[in-house]
């Protein structure tokens, strides 16, 4: 009798023991060994730069020399209330202000009207989906050097602007310089989020439009009661893309305006943080810019989304 309940005690801890595995691994814990790349992917690649930033941070760190022996003593908050109370940080953060106030609405704007457009039935329909896509594609530098020719003093646009041209001109004119560059992230990142929204229009079904024209709604009036509605979540989806990509821009004011010009009218924190960090060799200031920057696009995500899930 004692055997056979140690028999069944046995068992019962043996099921037991399986149920708590297989609610920590799941029915198939092989699954782990395929995502398995990939976690470890993400800890080197991302978690452990973000972990060794974050201590960087709280150090007097630099960059020294392989071997030798430095100090790199603990400062605690210096590092970030120095660049809070830097008149240049706050400069940069205003800058990706004016960025993001320019750049996300004319993406949300453009890339909506004209997949609207492209989705339509209108002649040479797959030329014009590419042509939208092809700045996109196409490296930054390339795409620099035509917007320098064109925006020059020189340029064609002042060419054909004539006495209307602003002086100073575009790119070297500090109240213009953010501007022009929000604009041109704006174009060149365009043709990606048109193709975001058409595959969102896809999805739209036809009967809402039909239902549109009985009522007697025209071409306007179905774009804003249908098409805005049926891409909402798209909507908030390009506008977390483009706050983020926003935020960290960095080669547009390194090319565009020769580093941050003129008189750091288009510093973005990015740039700042490759002057501290490479050209100073101040890389724990860098990290606290860095760490700041990363929690306040992380709010700013959370918020879109919270604000686009429940509207």
């Amino acid at each position: 009798m004692s055997s056979t309940a140690g028999t069944v005690g046995t068992q019962h801890a043996r099921h037991g023991g399986a149920g708590r595995l297989r609610r920590l691994f799941g029915r198939h814990p092989i699954g782990y060994l395929f995502v398995a790349p990939y976690v470890l992917y993400l800890a080197f690649v991302y978690a452990y730069p973000l972990g060794f930033a974050v201590w960087m941070s709280f150090h007097d760190y630099f960059f020294a020399a392989p071997g030798a022996v430095v100090d790199r003593p603990w400062v605690g908050l210096d590092n970030y209330t120095n660049a809070l109370s830097d008149p240049l940080f706050r400069r940069a953060i205003a800058n990706v202000g004016i960025f993001l106030l320019i750049s996300v609405p004319l993406t949300v704007a453009g890339a909506l009207v004209l997949a609207t457009a492209l989705n339509a039935r209108l002649p040479f329909r797959g030329f014009f989906r590419a042509a939208y896509y092809i700045p996109y594609l196409t490296a930054s530098v390339a795409v620099i050097a035509v917007w320098l020719w064109l925006f020059s003093r020189q340029g064609l646009v002042n060419t054909a602007l004539g006495p209307l041209a602003p002086n100073p001109s575009w790119l070297v004119n500090s109240t213009l310089a953010m501007p022009m560059i929000a604009v041109f992230v704006a174009w060149k990142q365009l043709g990606f989020y048109v193709l975001l929204y058409l595959a969102a229009l896809q999805n739209i079904p036809g009967e809402l439009y039909e239902a549109a024209v009985v009522d007697g709604a025209g071409k306007v009036r179905q774009f804003f009661t249908v098409t805005v509605p049926g891409v909402r979540l798209t909507t908030g989806l390009v506008v977390i893309l483009s706050t983020i990509i926003g935020a960290n821009f960095f080669t547009e004011p390194y090319l565009l305006t020769n580093g941050g010009g003129p008189d750091n009218a288009s510093v973005s924190p990015v740039l700042l943080i490759y002057r501290e960090a490479i050209e100073q060799n101040h890389a724990g200031y860098a990290a606290a810019i860095g760490v700041m920057l990363a929690v306040a696009v992380m709010v700013l995500s959370v918020v879109n989304r919270f604000v686009f899930e429940r509207s």
